[in-house]
């Protein structure tokens, strides 16, 4: 456990349910403008994707919005691009040299080093490379463009409404991939972060391990639930044997509105579990393919 995550371990409950909330594209509808405008230009700027542009876009926001690798940390998903790239005839067609992202993949292997940009900071001490350098600068420029383009951009409608009515029986925190200073702004920009306990970002580990540290032993069984918008939110709360709520993607309102007067109301009774969880679970999946478009 890192310093960083030391406010999750720390946390004593105050009831005796608790509520995990992802961010991006759950509580907040970042999850377009943050890719489309702020990570795929950075991508095609630093890795060199200009004569492939218009299907690095498309690998990405596959990857990043559309696909059931969804939400999933930066790195990991930028390789990911990389690879499907490589692997499409017109690419190949075009005699463009792809980024083989040796250094990254290590980096992402290495358990010792959080991924995020700290994480990355202190494994360039250790590894010095001038593929990292292009990764430092890739990285700061996603941020550094998130924090001048990502602003105004309100909750979810029926997302408030539910933040409330889960702060009066529940404890909440948000479990997010984000760094915690663009979690951080944009939930006080918008004024819920008074709701939750901790704003618990990528310094802090992964998902699974912000619930675990959280709740393990703390809460009882049926009593945790994890609110997320990609796959990796369900994993997260599996691992940690909690419920999950899917805040569907392209469905958003309709999600959060459900939540407010259904789901919510099911969770905090004991009936949440079994049938109804299922069904809420099959059709958000139903949404997320695992191959892209142009290999169907």
């Amino acid at each position: 456990m890192t310093d960083y995550a030391r406010p999750l371990a720390e946390l004593a409950p105050q009831h005796s349910f608790f509520v995990g909330i992802d961010s991006d594209g759950c509580a907040f509808d970042t999850m377009e403008i943050k890719h489309k405008e702020c990570f795929i230009p950075n991508t095609v700027k630093h890795w060199g994707l200009q004569p492939v542009s218009k299907y690095a876009r498309e690998a990405a926001e596959f990857v990043n919005l559309y696909s059931r690798w969804r939400g999933i940390n930066r790195w990991p998903a930028l390789v990911m691009v990389f690879d499907l790239l490589r692997e499409r005839p017109e690419v190949q067609a075009r005699c463009v040299t792809l980024p083989e992202a040796h250094r990254v993949r290590e980096f992402i292997a290495n358990d010792a080093f959080p991924k995020s940009n700290e994480g990355l900071r202190a494994y360039m001490a250790e590894h010095p490379d001038p593929e990292l350098d292009t990764s430092w600068a890739w990285t700061t420029g996603v941020n550094a463009a998130v924090a001048d383009m990502v602003h105004g951009v309100p909750p979810f409608p029926h997302m408030r409404e539910s933040l409330e009515r889960i702060v009066a029986r529940a404890d909440a925190i948000v479990v997010s991939a984000t760094p915690v200073e663009a979690l951080t702004r944009e939930w006080e920009e918008h004024g819920i972060s008074r709701f939750v306990h901790v704003i618990a970002g990528q310094e802090m580990g992964k998902k699974a391990l912000h619930l675990r540290l959280a709740t393990r032993g703390k809460y009882p069984q049926g009593h945790v639930l994890m609110i997320g918008d990609a796959p990796g939110d369900l994993s997260a709360a599996r691992a940690n044997d909690a419920l999950f709520y899917p805040i569907n993607p392209g469905h958003e309102e309709v999600s959060w509105q459900r939540f407010n007067q259904e789901a919510f109301d099911r969770f905090v009774a004991g009936e949440y579990t079994g049938e109804y969880e299922s069904a809420l679970i099959a059709e958000f999946e139903a949404l997320l393919p695992g191959v892209p478009p142009w290999s169907r």
